[in-house]
């Protein structure tokens, strides 16, 4: 279970910025949306839309594919349902209270 804390946890951070999970946001409602894209979106740089690509791929969130001389960027459904599951644990009672030393 540590293993997954330490991934969730890596996520988390990596969906803490607002431009990343406003990206995130963006990609839920269009996927296979291009890097390029994303500048119209957010009053930021090219550059610093590629550092913000760069941590959500590095955390499992997006996936990449060319298309000619663009990347298309699309969330992992995957590493969403994980970090959810996850978030889903911390309701109240769902998770059993470790035994007291």
């Amino acid at each position: 279970m540590e293993v997954q804390l330490d991934e969730a946890a890596t996520v988390l951070r990596a969906l803490a910025h607002p431009v990343r999970l406003g990206i995130m946001r963006r990609l839920a409602a269009q996927p296979e949306t291009c890097a390029c894209d994303f500048t119209k979106v957010f009053a930021v740089s090219q550059p610093t839309i590629s550092q913000h690509l760069k941590v959500l791929r590095d955390a499992g969130l997006v996936r990449t594919r060319r298309r000619g001389t663009q990347i298309c960027y699309s969330i992992s459904a995957e590493t969403v349902d994980e970090v959810t599951s996850v978030i889903d644990g911390l309701r109240p009672g769902l998770i059993e209270a470790a035994p007291a030393s």
